[in-house]
């Protein structure tokens, strides 16, 4: 066997180890999520429950109504944001190019907020609102940082920081301009919080789930070839720009209707993509584990947020925005003392 097999051998050998460990780990916190709280239920209770088998009232109405819509959509939106961050960063081979940096999110974000205090809405329309609006910012972007025939890595970057940037402040200035109580529901649902959720807000999440997820995997392959530049890729016989374009249409869309859901989540995006690439090693791309780094993140800052902080339950986003601000001094402090900052 040659050492180039007896390498890739390895490195499968661990990533498939590490996404067997991950999606271990994503199980069991589903699971804790099902079962502690201030009423607590058995792990058996919550398989009959979630089987349909005889259980007590109570037991269905806490399980199926109160807990199981916010692990799922906190499971679903915690893959959504992993994934899309994930491609984004390897496609544009820049750890700073996460949906929620170069504005993409930021773009739902604005379009759901101008949904909710103008027009009220909610549900699987909110979802729609918010998945426009991502693709229409991430539109501007790509015209924008379009150069020459191609998009530049970090064009892409400051392009979007610049259109998020503006994203934030039409936002803001929504929020200013908004009634009370629909600035209020808006602040809640931008914090990037799982309270109250409903089957309304899974089931358009679970469907764009099923389409996006399986599309980002199948896309993987594509993705080794960019990652090697344009000319090696066409070299292999790439359509370059096709295969970047449906990249970024996956990753928007799963950034979008993540975001829809669950609300901007702060540095999901930005954090799994690394976190499962050191994880695994090697070059290759890391979207499966990504996915599953994302949903671990979510479930755990969930249920941190909800039971560990003091009475007060905080949002998700607030237990990430915490742990991911630090995160991004610290890429950043690295980046410059290795001479990737710029």
């Amino acid at each position: 066997m040659s050492i180039v097999a007896a390498t890739r051998r390895k490195e499968s050998t661990r990533a498939r180890t590490v996404s067997i460990a991950l999606a271990v780990t994503v199980v069991a916190l589903f699971a804790l999520s099902l079962s502690y709280g201030s009423f607590q239920v058995s792990l058996p209770d919550i398989v009959r429950s979630l089987l349909g088998q005889p259980t007590p009232p109570q037991v269905d109405y806490i399980v199926q109504t109160l807990r199981l819509p916010r692990a799922l959509v906190g499971l679903l939106a915690g893959i959504s944001f992993g994934l899309a961050g994930a491609i984004f960063q390897q496609l544009l081979r820049n750890p700073l190019a996460s949906p929620d940096v170069i504005g993409v999110t930021s773009g739902a974000t604005t379009a759901a907020v101008l949904s909710i205090v103008v027009l009220s809405t909610s549900g699987a329309v909110l979802s729609v609102v918010a998945l426009a609006g991502a693709l229409v910012t991430a539109l501007i972007i790509y015209v924008f940082a379009w150069r020459g025939g191609s998009v530049g890595g970090y064009r892409f970057v400051l392009v979007g920081i610049g259109i998020g940037a503006a994203m934030a402040g039409f936002t803001s200035f929504l929020l200013t301009r908004a009634d009370v109580r629909a600035a209020q529901e808006a602040l809640i649902w931008l914090a990037g919080s799982l309270n109250g959720r409903t089957w309304d807000n899974v089931v358009p999440l679970a469907l764009a789930a099923l389409i996006l997820v399986p599309a980002a995997l199948l896309l993987g392959r594509p993705l080794t070839g960019l990652q090697l530049g344009d000319d090696v890729a066409r070299g292999l016989g790439l359509g370059v720009e096709r295969s970047r374009l449906a990249l970024l249409l996956v990753g928007v869309g799963l950034a979008g209707t993540a975001t829809a859901s669950a609300g901007p989540i702060a540095y999901i995006a930005f954090m799994s993509g690394p976190i499962a690439a050191r994880m695994v090693g090697g070059g290759r791309p890391v979207l499966l584990p990504a996915g599953l780094v994302g949903a671990a993140i979510v479930l755990a800052g969930d249920f941190i947020g909800a039971h560990l902080l003091g009475p007060t339950q905080f949002p998700v986003g607030v237990v990430t925005g915490i742990i991911g601000a630090p995160y991004l001094l610290w890429l950043l402090a690295t980046s410059n003392r290795t001479g990737r900052g710029g």
